[in-house]
């Protein structure tokens, strides 16, 4: 079914903005990032994003040595493959139209980051004083820029493991994206996409409001996002799951902000890959507007749609 056709169903919640390829099955989000980088470069390299891929799935089924299986309902496996899907198609378009072209091995780097960009969520087997990966949250991404670099070598990568490790700080707010140092201006479109992805991915799933309630919210509380300890005692970020939805147009405000000025507009790059259309925006718009409607009329129990309950794929032999 071509993506023009799917979008006219129905969008199903386990599926991409495209309602054409899943997102809680690795190997079709594999075939997919495959499929475009065939169409960009070369058929023979696109064996080099088969291992990035079956590691993940190691890694998030808790079969990676030395790691638990993830254990956060909000950042999971379809979270985490939205982005990825979402990165590479931002690459291809702009491929497509950038300035400066991105060659094989970078392209290859932004779909390793978006893979791995949320593994500082996943807790070591010896964790025993954290029991929840949310409990990371505030400092998730340091903990994923340091798996990265330990990981980027062991594919291959070894000369693009500190750029990286700088790169994944782009998703986060550890680092301030104007205080992320790149060696090259290449680099720093590579970061913005990548931060462009994950806002944009995570922002347009269909089930992105009931996610929020059911999902952030426990994980904000557990990360110390929705209550903080400060000098003077608590501050109350959210007072709630509602508050949260409620709040969300405000935080969209701000996320706009970001993907326009500190992301420098790299969103826009979907627009050539989808033949004009921003399919991700429109998602993201029919969201915040549904949230603002929520806010408005007080009808929080309106969300009724049912989230994926487990993303974790079925396994394959071959994902490419």
């Amino acid at each position: 079914m071509s993506a023009l056709k799917a979008a006219a169903v129905d969008r199903r919640s386990d599926y991409d903005v495209t309602n054409s390829v899943r997102t809680t099955d690795v190997a079709a989000v594999a075939r997919e990032v495959r499929h475009l980088y065939v169409d960009l470069y070369r058929k023979s390299g696109a064996g080099s994003l088969e291992q990035p891929f079956h590691d993940f799935e190691a890694l998030y089924s808790g079969d990676y040595p030395g790691y638990r299986a993830c254990d956060t309902d909000y950042h999971d496996i379809q979270h985490v493959l939205d982005v990825t899907l979402a990165m590479a198609r931002l690459l291809d378009g702009y491929q497509r139209v950038g300035r400066e072209p991105m060659n094989e091995r970078l392209f290859r780097l932004g779909v390793v980051l978006a893979l791995y960009h949320d593994c500082g969520y996943i807790r070591h087997r010896n964790d025993t004083r954290h029991k929840n990966g949310a409990e990371y949250t505030l400092t998730h991404v340091s903990r994923s820029a340091r798996f990265l670099r330990s990981y980027l070598p062991m594919i291959g990568m070894a000369d693009l493991a500190p750029v990286g490790a700088q790169l994944v700080h782009f998703t986060g707010y550890e680092t301030p994206v104007d205080r992320i140092r790149v060696e090259q201006p290449v680099h720093r479109v590579l970061g913005n996409l990548l931060g462009s992805a994950d806002i944009i991915a995570q922002m347009a799933d269909r089930c992105y409001l009931e996610k929020c309630y059911d999902r952030l919210f426990p994980e904000f509380m557990l990360g110390g996002v929705a209550r903080r300890k400060t000098i003077e005692g608590e501050q109350v970020i959210f007072e709630s799951a509602a508050d949260l939805i409620a709040k969300t147009p405000g935080f969209y405000k701000g996320a706009a902000q970001r993907l326009d000025i500190a992301l420098e507009g790299a969103y826009r790059y979907a627009e050539p890959h989808f033949g004009g259309t921003n399919h991700y925006m429109n998602a993201v718009e029919k969201n915040i507007t549904y949230a603002r409607v929520l806010k408005e009329t007080n009808t929080i129990s309106s969300l009724r749609r049912r989230p994926p309950k487990d993303a974790t794929s079925a396994r394959q032999p071959h994902l490419l």
